[in-house]
């Protein structure tokens, strides 16, 4: 139901410092500047569905994504609802049931590496580098990481 072209498109949700996660949208191609739209959604099965509460808007103030705190994530499928209206006439749904773990649609953006320690000797001319791996919302096995290190001379 609703107007062609009106659905939100390109939504990318991004997770961020473990447990924070932002759901960003473009407004629809035929999407007129009194549209707005409505992000809906569930973590998992056992929960209930709940309205974002804190809206990204764009400079119409029409929403274009939702920011969540204290998200918990593991491999489950979560449900994402983006509805709206314009001049009181419904606009297409947006509708996505999908792994919150996967590569359609949510990414995480790690945290550097922790606790780097450097030990250098001058007798030896070599250096030990140490660190622990990232915190992160679902990678449980430090052998899932792969680092690159750069050395400059100063």
């Amino acid at each position: 139901a609703g107007m062609n072209g009106t659905a939100i498109e390109n939504f990318v949700c991004v997770i961020f410092n473990v447990s924070f996660m932002n759901c960003t949208w473009h407004v629809g191609r035929t999407a007129t500047e009194d549209t707005q739209y409505f992000l809906y959604w569930r973590p998992s099965k056992k929960e209930d569905i709940t309205e974002c509460q804190n809206y990204i808007k764009d400079n119409c103030g029409r929403h274009t994504g939702c920011r969540f705190q204290n998200v918990t994530i593991e491999n489950k499928n979560a449900y994402f609802l983006v509805n709206g209206s314009r001049s009181g006439q419904n606009i297409q749904s947006y509708e996505k049931n999908i792994p919150l773990i996967s590569d359609y649609i949510i990414v995480e953006k790690l945290t550097p590496p922790l606790n780097v320690t450097v030990n250098c000797t001058e007798a030896s001319h070599r250096c030990s580098i140490q660190w622990q791996p990232p915190r992160t919302s679902h990678v449980k096995k430090s052998s899932c990481f792969q680092y690159e290190i750069v050395i400059e001379k100063k």
